[in-house]
């Protein structure tokens, strides 16, 4: 369409142009004494035309040739400029192909390139970052070559560039810079230098999942149980992790967070400091309850963090219910009815699960309710062959049940089974 319309408009401007000049009969006349000279006004028209894109063509002549040594300049800044960004790119590429020594020379050639365009005063406005960027591949280079202090001094260098410039990428290059340099003091399992590195960042970037994946291994090699904890959470809520990998870090985290208390005031402080559903979870709960009567604590404390797990019995696994049993059967000192309708409750609900029925027996010989209690505690011998721990349990409750009724006999088979399992 646009073709059709100028070829419209040039044929118009010819048809104007035969109309105005094939009937011109107009003529201008120099004088020039003593001479004078007619000339036709077609002829003039033209002779003007062509005078004026000669001196058009003159004009843009001399200013190309005084441009000469700008191009030329300009072509070789382009030059070392294509050479910069070259070896940028080459030190990247023999970075990520393992190629450690090559990628540090690559680099510290950008840097000089760079730097000798900044001398010159034609830095470029990315210059500053680039030359971090350098800095950055030649620190990183330096690690792979196990050079800790070419990595140190290209990693000052890199921050003290990031000092003096003020862009726009400049933040979030720092960032970067700091989080690199955590990851190489963590692999080298300098935990404080890691933690360190990240308490340099600012806050939005500091709870990105790259920095908390980050800080999560540092904490957890300084044996910051709590700040591991916390961390771990922040990493769920991110979906950094799936449901049952969470689930089972998170469980972990929290036993070890028990495990570095030393009394009973301290537990207590831990136990407070997990989130509800932390406390839920069996196993956490078990293992607080065994760890607080560990150290002299009281066993209806121990048994009340047992009550959020203990409702959820029948949702548990059959490994979950033993830890569970075993942590109940650690507090059951004082244990009122209350508790034993639970534990009945639970065992009529599940009874074929051998569990339930060795910890209502249990429950049962602490009430002293024998009958019941061996009743009990024959049923899950019966089922218990393959916890070769709780069977010998069973049996020596059971020898002691014997003992109480006075049958030496069934005491001595009840011991003699409970030795040899």
């Amino acid at each position: 369409m646009r073709a059709a319309l100028w070829f419209l408009a040039l044929f118009g401007a010819a048809v104007a142009i035969a109309l105005f000049a094939g009937n011109n009969q107009g003529t201008i006349t120099v004088f020039w004494p003593p001479w004078r000279i007619d000339l036709a006004l077609n002829l003039v028209l033209v002779l003007l035309f062509a005078g004026a894109v000669l001196l058009y063509a003159a004009l843009h002549g001399l200013s190309a040739l005084r441009e000469l040594p700008r191009q030329a300049q300009r072509w070789r800044l382009q030059q070392k400029e294509r050479a910069m960004h070259g070896a940028m790119l080459d030190a990247t590429a023999q970075l990520l192909g393992g190629r450690f020594l090559r990628a540090r020379k690559a680099a510290l050639t950008a840097i000089e390139q760079e730097q000798a365009l900044s001398g010159n005063g034609k830095g470029l406005p990315h210059g500053s970052q680039l030359r971090t960027l350098a800095h950055v591949v030649a620190a990183e280079s330096s690690h792979a070559l196990q050079d800790r202090s070419g990595r140190t001094e290209h990693l000052a260098l890199a921050l003290e560039t990031l000092d003096k410039d003020g862009g726009s990428g400049a933040a979030e290059l720092r960032e970067g810079v700091q989080l690199r340099a955590a990851s190489w003091a963590l692999e080298e399992r300098d935990a404080t230098g890691a933690l360190e590195r990240l308490a340099a960042l600012p806050q939005g970037a500091a709870r990105r999942t790259l920095a908390l994946r980050t800080r999560l291994k540092a904490a957890r090699l300084a044996g910051r149980s709590r700040e591991s904890l916390e961390t771990a959470r922040l990493l769920a809520k991110h979906r950094a992790f799936s449901p049952a990998v969470a689930s089972t870090l998170v469980r972990t985290l929290a036993i070890a967070l028990l495990d570095e208390t030393r009394d009973e005031a301290q537990a207590k402080a831990a136990w407070q400091a997990l989130e509800p559903a932390e406390r839920a979870m069996p196993d956490v709960a078990a293992h607080a309850a065994q760890h607080l009567m560990r150290m002299g604590g009281s066993s209806a404390q121990a048994r009340q963090w047992l009550l959020p797990a203990w409702e959820q019995h029948e949702e548990l696994e059959p490994a979950q219910l033993r830890h569970l049993a075993l942590a109940l059967e650690s507090c059951m000192e004082g244990i009122d009815t209350e508790w034993l309708a639970r534990i009945e409750a639970a065992q009529r609900a599940r009874p074929q699960e051998p569990h339930l029925a060795y910890i209502a027996a249990v429950a049962c010989m602490r009430l002293s309710l024998w009958g019941k209690a061996e009743q009990l505690l024959q049923s899950a011998t019966q089922a218990l062959g393959d916890d070769p721990q709780l069977l010998a349990r069973a049996w020596r409750h059971l020898g002691e049940l014997a003992e109480q009724r006075g049958d030496a006999t069934a005491a001595s088979a009840a011991w003699k089974r409970a030795a040899l399992t």
